[in-house]
């Protein structure tokens, strides 16, 4: 980092005191603007702060990490921008009809109120045990490897930095930094990708490609794993179409029910905006793996040629970024980096606030003033923030095992809320037991699996390899549940729970109309259905399709 670099950063600390201030100006008293920016936001807002909820350190420092490690196989979980227009076209209709602030309010709404506790609890302590502190403790690494800043300092400094930002700028700061952030952002690692590209091919671009793919083909790392089980080395472990479901339950989880990510699409102002906001974060959720992984290959086809050196494969963009971009450059390039990581630690704070507040909060002090809410909202972001400080030191004393595990976690998390989420808009006949006991059950599945990882006789990290290493063999008695490959097992969760809840729904009483009315697809009002159908056009019905064609194309081009 030259002189350059650091004035650059400086202007952009200097421009979030700007946001702060212009937000507190303006700001409303109220939960709306704090939690939902008052539902003012326009598609590009919308598009913009879902990309940029979703871009954060995993990326930066976790995929790039897997590209380096095995290639193209982590695609499929980016390939998902399909999966966001579900988001816009199914189920954001129904969450906006409810007027609901969050995912567990809605489930309360459809089920009842345990199902919506049971949903909050799983939320916020996967927050703050995976999200907040993953994104803090990769995005000191990716700051010591760039800015050769001590781990610590940038771990810990980016925790507070964001949580102060989150405190005071509340939902409209979030969504305002992630509108300025998203093109400096795309256009950096654009522009790293270009770098890479043509130091690895010496100078020339699609001879840097063709190397690219040289190495990659001879390591293994050029197909997505659909259809190999012989002769390939990660078959095992992406094993077939097995991979195509599993991404999809975990993106139907992630995208259309996780609470920081619909969160950004309740903001917009109306249901065309919303769709339109969704489209866009589509178009941009293709990019990744183009700007994220694929330099990962190059950095790791750079490292063979002996032109980077890194032990860690978290290191490897950090490296790409510290050596191949030029002076002034940096600083941008950086610049966008640290609002990517700020504005998805934000969002989990942001919505760990909501949840809080909302969910539990409200319903035991129904008769709190708006004010009282804001202010407790704010006292939950700090309270998060602490906690994902205490989490720090465990991360870095436990290091990758432990994110080696996180690779895990949300195919634990997800199949069992996916499957509540499904059955109750499509389903108008499973009962609210029958979505009490399938999420609780589902989720305590996936929780016994996640204890069983975690005290994993059969498992070590080599420090010499810089990998984790399974011993299957010791896998006896109960943890012979872990020799079922965590894929397999997300999808058995996943089916496991919904026909539970099909069992439990013919021995319990059904909702009635009136608490279905709106909630599910077969109960909408004739006043609903119009609302839906007049909010989007041929351009929405194009656009949605060409993002479909796009991730189609990578599926038969990676095939």
């Amino acid at each position: 980092m030259s002189a350059l670099d650091w004035i650059i950063l400086i202007l952009f600390f200097s421009c979030l005191v700007g946001v702060v201030l212009w937000v507190i100006k303006h700001k409303k008293d109220d939960t709306s603007d704090y939690f939902l920016s008052s539902r003012s936001e326009t598609w590009l807002a919308v598009g913009a702060a879902i990309f940029a909820a979703n871009i954060g350190s995993e990326h930066l420092v976790g995929l790039s990490g897997a590209g380096a490690e095995s290639g193209m196989a982590m695609a499929h979980w980016e390939m998902q921008g399909w999966m966001i227009l579900i988001l816009g076209w199914v189920f954001v209709p129904f969450y906006s009809h409810s007027k609901v602030f969050t995912m567990p309010e809605f489930l309360m709404n459809r089920y009842n109120k345990n199902t919506s506790s049971t949903l909050s609890i799983i939320t916020l302590v996967s927050y703050v045990l995976t999200k907040v502190s993953v994104t803090a403790f990769t995005g000191g690494i990716f700051l010591q490897s760039v800015m050769g800043i001590n781990f610590w300092y940038g771990a810990i400094g980016l925790v507070l930095l964001t949580g102060i930002f989150t405190v005071l700028g509340g939902m409209k700061g979030v969504m305002t930094i992630s509108v300025i952030q998203a093109p400096i952002l795309i256009a950096g690692a654009f522009t790293i990708l270009l770098l890479a590209l043509l130091k690895v091919g010496d100078g020339h671009i699609i001879n840097g490609w063709h190397e690219t793919v040289k190495y990659a083909s001879s390591n293994g790392m050029t197909n997505m794993h659909l259809f190999h089980p012989k002769g390939d080395m990660w078959y095992d472990k992406f094993p077939g179409l097995s991979v195509i479901f599993g991404a999809s339950i975990i993106g139907f989880w992630y995208w259309c029910t996780d609470q920081h990510i619909v969160q950004r699409a309740l903001a917009a102002k109306n249901l065309k905006q919303a769709r339109k906001g969704t489209i866009l974060a589509g178009f941009l959720k293709v990019l990744p793996v183009f700007i994220f992984l694929i330099p990962g290959i190059i950095a790791a086809a750079l490292r063979a040629k002996g032109i980077l050196i890194f032990k860690d494969n978290n290191e490897a963009y950090g490296s790409l970024v510290s050596t191949l971009l030029p002076m002034g450059v940096k600083g941008i390039v950086v610049v966008g980096f640290i609002a990517a990581l700020m504005t998805s630690l934000a969002a989990h704070f942001n919505s760990s606030a909501t949840l809080f507040t909302i969910d539990f909060y409200k319903h035991h002090r129904p008769d709190a003033s708006e004010h009282r809410l804001v202010v407790v909202g704010r006292l939950a972001t700090i309270t998060v923030v602490i906690l994902g400080l205490v989490w720090i030191p465990v991360m870095k004393s436990i290091g990758s095992v432990l994110y080696e595990y996180l690779q895990n976690v949300q195919s634990l998390i997800a199949p069992a809320i996916a499957a509540v989420f499904l059955l109750g808009v499509f389903n108008r006949k499973i009962t609210p037991k029958a979505g009490e006991w399938g999420l609780l059950i589902g989720a305590l599945i996936g929780l016994f699996r996640l204890v069983l990882m975690v005290f994993d006789p059969g498992s070590h990290f080599d420090q010499a390899a810089q990998k984790l290493i399974v011993d299957p063999s010791l896998h006896t008695g109960i943890f012979a549940i872990l020799k079922i490959n965590w894929l397999h097992f997300c999808i058995f969760l996943f089916f496991f729970t919904m026909a539970l809840m099909v069992v439990i729904s013919l021995f319990t009483p059904k909702a009635g109309e009136q608490q279905l009315q709106g909630l599910t697809y077969f109960s909408q009002t004739p006043d609903q259905i119009r609302e839906t159908r007049e909010s989007w056009s041929a351009v929405d019905v194009i656009t949605t399709l060409i993002v479909v064609g796009i991730c189609v194309a990578f599926y038969i081009y990676f095939w």
